[in-house]
């Protein structure tokens, strides 16, 4: 009985480090996107209306990037939760996918930014 108690403490265990890891991301991402956007304000030595927009869609997409991954987050830890409870296992693919389509758009956002900020 103890060693199973053991492996159900370390299963519970890595889904909180791996909740945990979500939250690190999303504190990065929102990070980036703060500062990205504060910076174009602050240092930008050329203006103009298309890079500002794209700068504050930037900033605007990532908080919401975050907060969407925060919610993901939440979720799958109490379904992986649930499942070591169950004793059962669901891989979370549509999560996956998900930010990661978000990740893309964030990417190509950026890539957007520079490509402006050159003219």
């Amino acid at each position: 009985m103890e060693k199973n108690q053991l492996k159900y403490a370390q299963q519970h265990l890595a889904n909180e480090r791996t909740f945990l890891a979500w939250i690190r991301t999303v504190i990065a991402i929102v990070g980036v996107g703060f500062l990205t956007t504060s910076l174009h304000f602050t240092i930008g030595v050329h203006r103009d209306a298309r890079i500002d927009l794209i700068s504050i869609i930037l900033g605007m997409f990532t908080c919401a990037l975050g907060l969407v991954i925060t919610v993901l987050a939440t979720f799958g830890y109490l379904q992986k939760k649930q499942q070591i409870i169950e004793g059962t296992f669901r891989p979370s693919s549509a999560h996956v996918i998900l930010i990661a389509v978000f990740m893309v758009i964030l990417l190509l956002m950026i890539i957007l930014y520079f490509v402006f900020i050159k003219v």
